[in-house]
């Protein structure tokens, strides 16, 4: 014997009911008298490059003292209404809203009722409690969710209902439920507008804030893909050059001696492959529109064309260079070419009308760099930048193990400083070699 149990299946607008009766728990009664303090402001907004800084710290209570200001304004009208005592009650719930707003709102529709029944006033509501009920709502509505204001709306309405009917006694006053309905709707829509308006510019800002950070990433990217691109044709010319010479070499001494022989050729070999591999590797950064430039890549020795012709375009110029002037290897001499004409193409647009200097040092340990430019002049305004130089030259710095600032500096202008180590075993391996090759 085989027993079949089917479950009931239940219609959405059940469950719809049930999420929506899940929520008014979760928002009204679940943790109703919770403490939640009302925070002061962290930011006026656009008031806060016109508001001194010391009235902006008091400015920060601003919210506590409006909260204060309606209670006294309640307890004006109560009194007039109520008296002390009940004025006192109905003002309460309104102090309460900056430590626990649904707890204030529940609070607030108690007391309106029993104000209603000790002073034999007006049903649903009084002078005292209409006033003091308007402002608990719009507090309360200012510092929750739009779905709380709902939700507080609707049970307003059913009060409303509920009072007209059963406590009808010939002194109610049923007519003061129709404006507390429209003018609660009407605070209630302005607080959940804006709401909603500051939630979308939360938004609005958290994705700008993804998207610079992405933007700064594929900045970053491209500018390391450049440089590979560079480097990659300045070590594939001098590879190619140890691969030519180690295969001529043999053929430049008479009866070389074997063990010569299979040197340059295991050298030869070696070049080869480092080559082929530089070329697969380096060779995925390639754009499929990119080709290799004709010209060698540019050194510091073609340093003064370059000032040349930005003094044409208009940038006032000088270069100082101190130590003793020496070949460098080609990644260091590019990058440092590279460096100084960012640096004052960035003069020339955001410093317009502006003076640069270029320094230049050939010290034991590496190169130094430093350009620097004055504040802007004239009336010409800067041009607005991406901030992708600033990056591709901490990528050619980082790249070689050098150290890099950049800043402003007192006077207004901006400051490019960077140091590019440079082995000093290069050096003295070049002149042994060639002592060696003099000797032969």
């Amino acid at each position: 014997m085989t027993e079949t149990t089917t479950g009931e299946t239940r219609s959405p607008e059940f469950h719809l009911a049930a999420r929506a009766f899940a929520g008014l728990r979760q928002d009204l009664i679940h943790d109703a008298f919770a403490y939640r303090p009302l925070r002061p402001l962290r930011t006026l907004g656009p008031f806060d490059r016109v508001v001194p800084r010391r009235i902006r710290a008091l400015a920060a209570w601003v919210p506590h003292a409006v909260v204060v200001f309606g209670a006294l304004m309640v307890f004006a009208v109560a009194m007039g209404s109520a008296g002390p005592v009940f004025a006192l009650m109905i003002t309460l719930p309104v102090l309460l809203t900056m430590a626990r707003p649904v707890g204030a709102w529940w609070l607030a529709l108690g007391v309106s009722g029993a104000v209603s029944i000790l002073t034999f006033g007006g049903w649903p509501w009084t002078a005292g409690t209409f006033a003091g009920y308007l402002v608990v709502i719009a507090i309360v509505g200012a510092r929750t969710r739009p779905r709380v204001a709902v939700w507080m709306w609707l049970i307003t309405a059913a009060y409303s209902l509920f009072a007209g009917i059963f406590f009808d006694r010939g002194y109610s006053n049923v007519g003061s439920a129709v404006p507390m309905l429209f003018l609660s709707a009407i605070a209630l829509l302005s607080v959940s507008m804006v709401h909603v308006r500051r939630e979308a510019e939360h938004q609005v800002a958290e994705q700008q804030s993804v998207t610079a950070v992405e933007r700064g990433r594929r900045t970053l990217l491209e500018e390391r893909t450049t440089i590979a691109r560079e480097l990659h044709d300045v070590v594939a010319h001098h590879m190619s050059v140890v691969a030519i010479q180690a295969e001529a070499a043999p053929y430049r001494v008479e009866n070389p001696p074997p063990e010569l022989e299979q040197a340059f050729v295991t050298i030869r070999e070696n070049a080869v492959a480092a080559l082929t591999e530089l070329r697969r590797i380096l060779g995925v950064v390639r754009a499929d529109d990119y080709e290799a430039p004709d010209a060698p890549q540019p050194t510091l020795a073609e340093l003064d064309g370059l000032l040349d012709n930005v003094r044409d375009a208009g940038l006032t110029v000088e270069k100082t260079v101190t130590g003793s002037v020496r070949e460098l290897p080609p990644g260091v001499e590019l990058s440092a070419y590279r460096i100084v004409q960012e640096a004052l193409s960035n003069a020339l647009r955001h410093a317009p009308g502006a003076t640069a200097r270029v320094e230049i040092s050939y010290v034991l340990g590496g190169l130094g760099l430093r350009i620097v430019n004055t504040a802007p002049r004239g009336l010409v305004k800067p041009s607005p930048g991406a901030g992708h130089g600033i990056t591709g030259m901490r990528e050619r710095v980082s790249m070689l193990n050098g150290e890099m600032t950049a800043e402003p500096t007192e006077d207004g202008g901006y400051e490019v400083a960077a140091f590019i180590p440079v082995a000093l075993v290069r050096d003295t391996d070049r002149d042994g070699d060639k002592g060696k090759g003099g000797n032969a």
